[in-house]
């Protein structure tokens, strides 16, 4: 199977070989490559792809990645929450 065309981040639609080319571009870590990507930026805030980066990554350089950041998706908050908060 050929992986150049897989979709990694279905939020951001982000391929196994954009993290590839990025990769080989000097974006070696997590946080980089999701500036650089948007990889793991979506609704669902990297649940699905960033286990799957750091698996990519692993092939990539040997090294597993340990530091990650997954950030839970935004709750709305209504506004009116706001609205005549008391004052201290």
């Amino acid at each position: 199977m050929d992986k150049k065309n897989v979709i990694i981040c279905r939020c951001e639609d982000v391929t196994y070989e954009e993290i590839v080319r990025a990769f080989n571009e000097g974006y070696k870590d997590i946080e980089s490559l999701r500036r650089y990507l948007k990889i793991g930026t979506g609704p669902c805030q990297g649940k699905t792809c960033i286990p799957l980066l750091q698996r990519i990554l692993y092939e990539l350089s040997g090294n597993f990645p340990q530091n990650i950041t997954i950030r839970p998706p935004e709750t709305p908050v209504p506004f009116g929450i706001f609205v005549n908060v008391p004052k201290k």
